[in-house]
């Protein structure tokens, strides 16, 4: 049995996300909003779940509720996902719309290293557990 890592996430007031373990060990977060104070929290999150990365983990990010997500969010996802601890990480990332899911790509293109996490876009929540639960030495 994998031993779990601690989730070390809180709730706190005005922030639009929350964070689950899921079975596999990975998370799943689910954004209500992309506000300063989200970004702001996720990403200091992040981050410091990336310290001690150490194995091939699942994340799914689950932005239907978000209707538009600004590049600001974008850039700030591309920073994390570049650290070279991502590379350990298979991120499937949901959101509610083609027009969405194309204007990530667009702007996530121009800044993701080779070195950075595997990242698929999907509008289908069942395509992107289909995709995340694939062996993980099958990245593409």
């Amino acid at each position: 049995m994998v031993e779990t890592k601690p989730l070390n996430w809180k709730s706190e007031p005005g922030i639009g996300y929350s964070v689950v373990r899921r079975g596999d060990g990975g998370m799943t977060l689910t954004f209500t909003d992309l506000s300063e104070a989200t970004l702001r929290h996720w990403h200091d999150f992040a981050l410091e779940h990336l310290l001690g990365s150490d194995r091939l983990t699942r994340n799914l990010y689950d932005l239907r509720s978000v209707n538009e997500i600004p590049e600001k969010a974008i850039r700030a996802a591309v920073e994390v996902n570049s650290d070279p601890s991502a590379r350990n990480i298979r991120l499937a990332v949901v959101v509610a719309s083609q027009k969405v899911a194309d204007a990530i790509r667009e702007v996530a293109a121009l800044a993701l290293p080779e070195t950075a996490a595997a990242i698929k876009i999907f509008t289908d929540i069942n395509d992107a557990e289909t995709w995340i639960a694939r062996p993980l030495d099958q990245i593409t």
